[in-house]
């Protein structure tokens, strides 16, 4: 149990004593209603009202710790729908910059007969540190330094691309909903009650909104009740960066006549700065970012202009001291060099921001491959050996298709097995979409079945024996061009083709090259046997299984690379 905390404190609104209640007791002593909730939770404290919600710190039996209760006071259907939402909101993010709360964190309190009281509860992360609106009334009459505002606008950021990935929109950013940990420089966006779930189809433009807005920081669209999107959490970004810098409340700073905001005689800041915040709180949508990365692009352009400009007047403080002729000389060459190096240094951030996103990417990609290329082995392997079905299909075959060609057929349920692994490596791949897939899971199943059934021919076109590297290589090449065709990919499509096929074929001959120098070679040749394909045992099921969840593997690595880095090349070069 928390050391500090020496007495409960009961949360019915109608208790004529809430505070303090003996600790360790499970009801208020007054009103009956209880003070430890699910045998876990048990109300310390109460933090503030705000809205139509009180916020308590409890302390949490399970983690044993501190957090943080969120109780809904208002009964009407709109408060408790917003109330609904920001749970669901918080418990479907994992963002260090967002509180974390559990999935069964969200509940509801009867207690009480004259009256009853439900009371719709949420329990969240509590974090420990100041808002920025706290850490600005030690600033207020100066403001706070343009180094600190642009980190946090960076961090913030940040924050807002993951929400508006997941379709939500916050719609109440200001100083007082941005929180800085303790004893860190990482911000916490908080309270949700006024986020949004927008459609998919809205995403990038508007949906519809419900009138909620905060004077001074939300934009003039959100305060008319009209549609807001994405860009209104710019605005009040941008809104609340500026009250930062300067001190003063935004509506201080308008022109009473015109409503135009004049903050900039204010603030200390660098013009690329303070042009960044008049885009983003533009009152015409249109002219403001267009998204999250968009931003991010233009702050790290800051950053790096920054450096450069530092750079630049420490060298010009040298340089001056220089006779005249060879000072403007060396004026001439710094100008050239700051050019250089602002240039310099925003291409090593969009290429480490690059390379980030293509290896987080691939990894992911990588993941559901090797997954869906295992799952199915398993689901198919068992349909095909252990199951009716299985044997069914091998008659079947050995009756119609050694008719069909002149060259020896020799297919049996192993198609099934193939296939199976065809249908689910392609639909890891499409869940994994990170290469521009479109879902279209329909003909990704059309293509794995008929890649991998092409590819089960081709290691069984002979009777018996062994599955020779050039079966495995050619297969691996022919599937996986197949395959990479089914995907949906935005364009380039034979480029994926090509060169996943290409190089899976090469990475493949590259393995089996190593295999035959550590393994004795069977009569002099490398060969895998094709039993796996005629029984079932669990030594071959275990080799299905890793064979295709490596291919998997291996063909979202290099789908991943055309991807992020020949396919980019060529539209460089040109070709569209």
């Amino acid at each position: 149990m928390s050391q500090i905390a020496t007495a409960a404190h009961c949360i019915n609104p109608h208790c004529p004593r809430p505070y303090p209640q003996t600790m360790g007791n499970n009801f208020c002593s007054l009103c009956g209603a209880p003070l430890k909730f699910f045998n876990r939770y048990t109300p310390l404290k109460k933090l503030g009202s705000g809205g139509f919600a009180t916020i308590y710190t409890v302390w949490d039996e399970k983690t044993k710790k501190e957090q943080v209760l969120k109780v809904l006071l208002e009964t009407s259907p709109k408060a408790l729908a917003l109330f609904e939402q920001e749970a669901s909101v918080l418990t479907n993010l994992r963002h260090p910059g967002v509180p974390k709360v559990e999935s069964n964190s969200f509940f509801q309190l009867t207690f009480g007969k004259s009256p009853e009281v439900v009371l719709p509860c949420l329990v969240m992360e509590k974090i420990y540190g100041k808002t920025l609106e706290e850490i600005l009334e030690y600033h207020q009459f100066q403001g706070l330094p343009e180094a600190w505002v642009q980190n946090w606008l960076k961090q913030s950021v940040y924050i807002l691309r993951e929400l508006h990935q997941r379709q939500i929109i916050h719609r109440d950013i200001k100083p007082a909903n941005l929180m800085l940990r303790e004893g860190t420089e990482q911000i916490v966006l908080i309270d949700f009650g006024g986020a949004k779930q927008i459609g998919a189809k809205q995403a990038n433009s508007q949906a519809s909104s419900t009138r909620l807005f905060s004077p001074g920081y939300s934009p003039p669209e959100q305060i008319a009740g009209a549609v807001v999107g994405q860009t209104a959490d710019f605005y009040a970004l941008g809104m609340t960066c500026i009250h930062l810098l300067t001190g003063k409340y935004p509506l201080d700073l308008e022109d009473p006549k015109t409503g135009e905001l004049h903050w900039q005689n204010f603030a200390k800041v660098s013009p690329s700065f303070a042009n960044l915040l008049d885009d983003m709180t533009q009152p015409n949508i249109e002219k403001r970012p267009a998204n999250a990365n968009e931003l991010l692009a233009r702050i790290r352009k800051i950053y790096s202009q920054t450096i450069t400009s530092t750079i630049a007047k420490a060298l010009f403080k040298i340089i001056s001291k220089l006779p005249a002729d060879l000072f403007k000389f060396s004026l001439a060459i710094l100008a050239l060099f700051g050019k250089l190096i602002t240039q310099t240094i925003v291409l090593f951030w969009q290429a480490i921001a690059h390379l980030t996103k293509a290896f987080f990417s691939t990894l992911w990609q990588m993941t559901l491959g090797g997954i869906g290329g295992a799952c199915g082995a398993i689901i198919g392997y068992l349909l095909a050996y252990k199951t009716a079905f299985g044997r069914e299909l091998d008659d079947l075959l050995l009756q119609i298709l050694p008719g069909l060609a002149e060259v020896p057929i020799f297919l049996n349920s192993g198609i099934i097995l193939f296939s199976c692994a065809g249908i689910t490596t392609a639909w890891g791949l499409i869940l994994a979409r990170k290469s521009g897939q479109d879902r279209r899971y329909l003909i990704a199943i059309i293509m794995g079945i008929i890649s991998y059934g092409l590819g089960c021919f081709i290691v069984q076109k002979v009777p018996s024996g062994t599955i020779l590297p050039e079966d495995l290589v050619l297969m691996s090449a022919v599937t996986t061009g197949l395959l990479t065709l089914g995907l949906g990919l935005p364009s380039h499509q034979i480029v994926y083709a090509l060169v996943t096929a290409l190089c899976t074929a090469i990475t493949f001959a590259g393995l089996l090259s190593l295999v035959m120098q550590i393994f004795v070679p069977l009569n002099g040749v490398l060969g895998i046997s094709n039993s796996f394909l005629n029984s079932f045992n669990w030594t071959n099921f275990a080799f299905s299984m890793a064979f295709f969840s490596i291919m998997g593997i291996i063909i979202a690595f290099w789908l991943s690379v055309s991807h992020f880095f020949v396919v980019p090349v060529l539209r460089k070069l040109g070709w569209r």
